[in-house]
């Protein structure tokens, strides 16, 4: 049995292997193994995510996507949850969440009676797409009390925004003197064009002006 487990976190500072060792105990338990993880810190809100879709490309029909729990994998809008949805069936994979049981069923031997083997399919498909509602939702609440919660603080002239990178800006600093473009520069530090160029306009606005 094939079994790759995605373990995913949202920001940098999150740790994405924090449920590794519980999700090897889980498929212990069950007298399996994880054959591959596949580990990344992206947002779920997105599909585009490097780990996600290179386990998609490696893995084969009859596998296992193993899961701590559906928003790990979605975070997604409905639409984006269906074509991701479509992605893992056309591969053929079999979708584990540690967290809802109706999904074990794929953990153990084929039933015999193909009737049962279908309708528990059905009932684990309806869970799923029920948790993937759930995830998006939560995701969109947590949005929401987030920007009620910087606006809040903003009247009270207490936010000042988020605190920025001085490293990452150096670095930026270093490689456009070094006549390296803004696409470049993006590319070698692993960050987004526009946070360069905004290191880049600023670095302008604070520049000395020429001695004359």
């Amino acid at each position: 049995m094939i079994i790759r487990a995605y373990l995913r976190a949202s920001t940098s500072e999150q740790d994405a292997n924090r449920a590794r060792e519980q999700l090897k105990l889980f498929v212990s338990e069950h007298g399996a193994r994880i054959t591959t993880f596949y580990v990344e810190n992206a947002s779920g809100a997105v599909l585009e995510r490097p780990e996600l879709q290179r386990l998609l490309s490696e893995a084969q029909e009859g596998e296992i996507l193993l899961i701590e729990s559906v928003d790990r994998l979605s975070r997604l809008p409905m639409a984006t949850w269906e074509k991701l949805r479509n992605q893992i069936q056309t591969v053929g994979l079999q979708l584990v969440a540690a967290d809802m049981p109706i999904t074990y069923a794929a953990l153990k031997p084929s039933t015999s009676d193909p009737m049962q083997a279908w309708m528990l399919k059905a009932i684990a498909q309806m869970f799923l797409e029920f948790m993937a509602a759930f995830a998006r939702k939560d995701y969109e609440r947590r949005r929401h009390v987030q920007r009620q919660g910087i606006e809040t603080a903003r009247m009270a002239g207490l936010y000042k925004g988020r605190a920025p990178d001085l490293e990452l800006h150096s670095k930026i600093m270093v490689l456009l003197s070094g006549k390296f473009s803004v696409r470049q520069t993006a590319a070698l530090l692993g960050c987004s064009p526009s946070t360069v160029q905004a290191v880049k306009v600023k670095s302008r606005l604070l520049a000395p002006p020429p001695v004359e």
